[in-house]
């Protein structure tokens, strides 16, 4: 799919659309109305933006999620609900307007070609670090939470029993891309977390990352499990 080199963006606070992932919304806001009405009469896409920490005024972050609007359904209050499936990252450029709401020029990133035997062996690491989350019973939350115009709960998800069908996803999928971002979207809790895995546009680092936010997650609980 060729997307669009003008995308319009929502900007909510914790959220991350990563590719690969569904994202369910709740549209409610008047300038978001008008953004999905006029995304649904055109190319179906649009961009979710995680606002940066600490700015008062809207400021989205600089890289994003861009989605295909897959499911809408308008209620008879003007509100709507839809899934969102993100088809890849973006940065974005320069603001072309900001009313009724916001739309960017943006350039899709693709990673870079990487050492493949150094990411082989930190899928496997993060798949072990993942193994040992199922065992210890961790829940699997959902990463986004309720904001300005769309959300979801953020109650944890996955029972036992559909985390090890995780376990057993992630060995089927051939693509570390899509693994590191599915595995993040998933489990990491922390907006700043998943948002630095979402900038981060080399799959090796992003790997990294990962294992990194993984095993300082596992020692945490260890921890807390030892009161």
């Amino acid at each position: 799919m060729t997307l669009p080199r003008e995308v319009a963006v929502m900007t909510l606070p914790n959220a991350t659309l990563f590719p690969q992932a569904l994202l369910p919304l709740y549209i409610f806001e008047p300038r978001y109305r008008r953004m999905l009405a006029d995304a649904l009469e055109e190319h179906r896409v649009f961009c979710v933006a995680m606002q940066r920490p600490g700015c008062t005024r809207e400021a989205p972050a600089a890289v994003a999620g861009v989605g295909l609007i897959r499911v809408s359904v308008e209620h008879r209050d003007g509100t709507s609900h839809l899934i969102l499936q993100g088809l890849a990252r973006a940065q974005l450029l320069e603001t072309l307007r900001y009313r009724p709401y916001r739309v960017h020029r943006i350039r899709v990133l693709a990673p870079p070609p990487g050492n493949e035997r150094a990411v082989g062996l930190l899928v496997a690491s993060v798949r072990e670090l993942m193994a040992e989350r199922v065992a210890l019973g961790l829940p699997f939350p959902c990463p986004v939470v309720p904001g300005s115009g769309g959300g979801v709960t953020d109650k944890p998800v996955a029972p036992p029993s559909v985390a090890k069908e995780i376990l057993r996803y992630m060995d089927d999928l051939k693509n570390p891309e899509h693994l590191v971002d599915l595995v993040s979207c998933a489990v990491l809790q922390g907006a700043e977390e998943r948002q630095t895995i979402m900038a981060t546009v080399d799959v090796e680092a992003r790997l990294r990352c990962l294992a990194r936010f993984l095993s300082a997650d596992l020692r945490r609980r260890r921890k807390e499990a030892q009161r």
